[in-house]
């Protein structure tokens, strides 16, 4: 029975009566009820411990195949024992359900009262029944026994400094692990060693920050200080996932507490950490402009205290909170396919948010409706929450509506622990428990681990501005460390408190000898299979830019190919309307030995696949395409049965994997950045719907795609393919921004293609595997121009050559003729010609700059020599102050050219179809009428 909130929250007269009906006449309840009733008897009377969320074990259920004799203790109980025993019960599940709201998690001021109502009184219980003895102790492990046992037992489980919020879980196998996890062994004490190890962890993590702040006055840093109890935390999360068959783990986290972590869980070396400090770091090895401190990423590969070897990964991030998470899950799931044969429980990704931040950003819900999805799962991530309880200068009550920060767990029914950043020991047991839990289920884990933070948003910031009465608590309250230490004295090590000094003096001596030069040795690293691809690799140059390497495949090859993306498999039923464009296809093919737009897609794809490379795709509908044109995965009309065209071209093959994404562009093309960044020999793409979704995705376009390379020095060759075209459709679909790229393209940091051939489109995805580097390619994508057949090219074009940055115009037969030369990108070429066509202008040459962004110089002037009696116009579709316009204006000067578009406009289309076609004719009549 899965949901039984009515016996917590229903008041215990209302409960009791329908027990007592139930006693009477088992028939006279609710059927659901009654079910309930039966298995309550059986479970008080058999030991068996029921869920979190109220299910109760029953003699139909438990024990099947095994003897089922009850363990009954004493005389048989009357019908009072049991209703006794049933507000027990419910007591129990109470504190089940809502003990997190009671826990005392928060470690510098009370809590916020949630009203959880679980006082004894609600259950109708008072002082006096503590010493009796009820059987509802088998429910939770300790046999008969008094009500004060229950309840301190309830208490030590649910209310202390951890608190459990897993009651929307619906899985009853999940539930009732972590109700075992609970009550039977998070109450037991560390060992010894786990203590000294916790204590060294807070040693490190508390005296690092120390440090810095003592030799770097006023530098920011983030400090981790009041979240120290992270280090041991991490220490924990790492350690038991290599313990349960973890190999990498893969860190995205902002800057708070960033070079802690590097320190003292990456193992980055204080020598190299110091030297960014006094900003001598070498501009050469970030291949560009470089990033601050804070915002860098490492790898390495430490062995655990068990004695396991495991690869740590931390992602570069930028300042804008939570767009990592994506990379890193993209990331993850990247090495988890190449290095691990998709076993994703080799693979761990963790994000460690602040409250604000998972609170505040979209990104979150994203990734999180993102984390079961068969495209896009990780096997589980682990969240885990340092919890200041500010944002920036915002007092949480003014950061959300939710109870919790981590409230949008639920929507995906994954459980959090709510703990007590004070208490290193719970924190640690919390994380081992949610590591285990992720293997175990391959689920997403929350850990909320409730702090603060010591300084203001960085440590020249002055937070008593904002919060006087939250920072005078602050002040006066002692580090982690020192509430440990005290706690271990108070209990079970009166040395505690010598050792812990022992530890400071050794502590701070190495660092200051790491300051003074003394070197610390790295620790040993293994390049990985994928590293060591990116290893080598080079960097780009302009004249990579000016003639492209050779991307033709063999006669051989592209028969091959094109007869296995035609060719369905026996029984396979394809909708009519799809067979008869297959056909189509292949009669194009026999009688004009020419390709369309979509088939020259999927043969760049077969052709890498056969080379025996990965594709992965992923947007909105890329399956059969948003256009109905690509058709990579067909359904049987017969039984729904899904065909993958390109799954079929030779054993030895590449993957092709394809998926049609949630209606996301920010997680989504983050998630393939992030799968990309894992693998230089994967050709990744994402599709948006149309060109402009990509707005929604902006974040991840100017902090990782354009600028990730000059940052941190991290190469990238991810491809967008954005719709874009003006065709009447109004102004929300025509226009993919291509400005917007084109303004950030600087230091040869990106490619921005805008292609008219589907021999070209072949050769340009081929492209981005063949170079010796690796660049993010933007191609601006046909919309109604995937059909047209001007667009189409022959089967020679694509076993010759590459491709072509520049396409001159082959119709000129006399160059000293011409008078006049149109160059152009995308769409508005056909438009052209087909004025040329029809007016027989043999005075005008169109040319295509297939290539915009980096600008092939050199084939331009070559051009501009060979048609020197001409002058030249650049003619665009969009607006003046849009389109690629601005951008020529200040990278061409060369050339001496005048610009024919649209007016400027604050809108990128009209949304009138006569509108669109009176513009788009003048400036058809304009480019030939001057």
């Amino acid at each position: 029975m899965k949901d039984t909130s009515y016996i917590t929250n229903q008041h215990p007269a209302f409960i009791e009566s329908l027990y007592n009906d139930f006693v009477k006449d088992p028939n006279s309840v609710d059927p659901e009820l009654k079910k309930f009733f039966e298995g309550f008897d059986f479970a008080i009377n058999n030991a068996n411990i029921s869920g979190s969320n109220g299910a109760i074990a029953t003699p139909d259920n438990v024990n099947k195949g095994k003897s089922q004799e009850p363990s009954v203790v004493g005389p048989e109980p009357s019908a009072e024992d049991f209703m006794y025993d049933l507000r027990v019960y419910r007591l129990i599940l109470g504190y089940r359900n809502k003990g997190h709201l009671l826990a005392n998690t928060n470690p510098i001021r009370p809590r916020k009262d949630r009203n959880a109502n679980i006082d004894l009184a609600f259950y109708g219980f008072q002082e006096s029944d503590l010493d009796k003895t009820f059987r509802a102790g088998n429910l939770i492990g300790l046999g008969p026994t008094t009500l004060r046992n229950i309840l301190a037992h309830l208490q030590a489980c649910y209310s202390n400094h951890v608190g459990w919020e897993f009651k929307y879980i619906s899985d009853q196998k999940q539930v009732d692990w972590l109700t075992n996890e609970i009550e039977k062994g998070f109450t037991n004490k560390l060992s010894l060693e786990k203590k000294r190890r916790i204590l060294s962890k807070l040693n490190e993590g508390v005296m690092f920050e120390k440090f810095l702040h003592t030799k770097y006055i006023g530098q920011k840093r983030f400090s981790l200080e009041g979240g120290e109890t992270a280090i041991p935390a991490l220490d924990e999360i790492i350690t038991t996932a290599a313990d349960n068959g973890v190999q990498e783990v893969v860190i995205g986290m902002a800057h708070r507490g960033r070079l802690n972590i590097l320190a003292n869980i990456m193992g980055k070396t204080y020598e190299e950490i110091f030297t960014e400090f006094e900003g001598n770091i070498t501009p050469d090895s970030t291949m560009g402009t470089g990033d601050v401190k804070y915002h860098l990423g490492f790898s390495s590969q430490p062995t655990t205290p068990n004695g396991k070897l495991i690869h740590l990964k931390l992602a570069p991030n930028p300042s804008h909170l939570e767009a990592v998470d994506p990379v890193v899950l993209g990331f993850s799931r990247a090495k988890a396919d190449v290095e691990y044969g998709s076993d994703y429980d080799k693979v761990l990704p963790i994000l460690i948010h602040g409250d604000a931040s998972i609170a505040g950003q979209g990104i979150v819900y994203e990734i999180l409706q993102m984390s079961k999805l068969k495209g896009y799962k990780t096997g589980g991530t682990i969240h885990f929450v340092i919890n200041n309880q500010i944002g920036f200068t915002t007092d949480f009550s003014d950061a959300r509506s939710s109870d919790y920060s981590t409230s949008l767990a639920a929507a995906v029914h994954a459980p959090v622990f709510h703990v007590n950043g004070d208490d290193p020991e719970a924190v640690v047991k919390a994380v081992n428990i949610a590591t285990r839990y992720r293997q175990e289920f391959d689920s997403d884990v929350f850990i909320d681990m409730v702090c603060y933070r010591r300084h203001g948003h960085n440590e020249g910031d002055d937070p008593k501005f904002t919060q006087p009465g939250l920072y005078a608590l602050i002040d006066k309250h002692p580090n982690p460390r020192e509430v440990y230490t005290n706690f271990l004295i108070e209990n079970d090590k009166p040395d505690a408190r010598e050792l812990a000094k022992e530890m400071e003096k050794q502590f701070w001596s190495d660092l200051q000898n790491r300051l003074d030069n003394i070197k610390q040795n790295p620790l040993p690293y293994k390049y990985q299979k994928p590293e060591q691809w990116w290893r080598e690799l080079r960097k780009a140059t302009q004249e990579d830019f000016e003639a492209s390497p050779v991307t033709a495949i063999s006669d051989e090859e592209f028969r091959q190919t094109f007869t296995a993306i035609m060719t369905l498999p026996e029984g396979f039923t394809p909708l009519k309307k799809v067979q008869k464009l297959l056909s189509d296809k292949i009669k194009l093919f026999n009688d004009e030995q020419k390709v369309d737009w979509a088939t020259g897609e999927l043969l760049a794809y077969a052709s890498i696949c056969a080379d025996g490379n990965d594709v992965r795709m992923s947007g909105q509908d890329v399956g059969r395409g948003t256009f109905s044109h690509r058709h990579a995965v067909l359904r049987d009309e017969q039984n729904d049965e899904y065909y993958n065209r390109l799954s079929r071209i030779s054993d030895t093959q590449g993957k092709f994997r394809i998926y049609n994404s949630l209606l996301s562009e920010y997680g989504v093309l983050g998630f393939e950045y992030g799968y990309a960044m894992a693998n230089p020999n994967s050709l990744v793409i994402w599709e948006a719907q149309f060109g402009d979704f990509a707005n929604g995705a902006q974040t991840i376009i100017d902090q990782f795609i354009t600028g990730g390379e000059q940052k941190w020095g991290r190469m990238n060759g991810v491809t967008m393919l954005l719709p874009h075209g003006y065709e009447g459709q109004g102004p929300e679909h025509s226009s993919a921004r291509l400005e917007r790229f084109l303004q950030m393209a600087a230091e040869l940091n990106i490619v921005v293609t805008n292609i008219t051939t589907a021999a070209n489109f072949f050769h340009a995805l081929r492209r981005q595997l063949a170079w010796q580097f690796r660049k993010p390619l933007i191609n601006f994508s046909p919309k109604a121009n995937l059909r047209l057949p001007s667009s189409y090219s022959h089967v020679s074009e694509f076993t010759q050559g590459g491709f072509k940055e520049v396409i001159d115009d082959d119709a000129v037969q006399l160059p000293a003729t011409v008078r006049k030369v149109l160059f152009c990108s995308g769409k508005v070429y056909f438009d052209l010609l087909d004025k040329k066509i029809k007016e027989n202008r043999t005075d005008v040459a169109i040319i295509r700059l297939e290539q915009i962004y980096p600008l092939p110089h050199k084939q331009l002037e070559l051009l501009n020599k060979k048609y020197n009696n001409a002058t030249w116009f650049w003619v665009q579709e969009e607006p003046l102050n849009m389109g690629a316009a601005s951008f020529l204006k200040m990278n061409l000067h060369s050339i001496n050219y005048g610009i024919i578009s649209r007016r400027p406009s604050a809108s990128t289309a009209t949304g009138y179809s006569k509108v669109h076609a009176k513009e788009q004719s003048e400036i058809v009549e304009t480019a030939f009428g001057i």
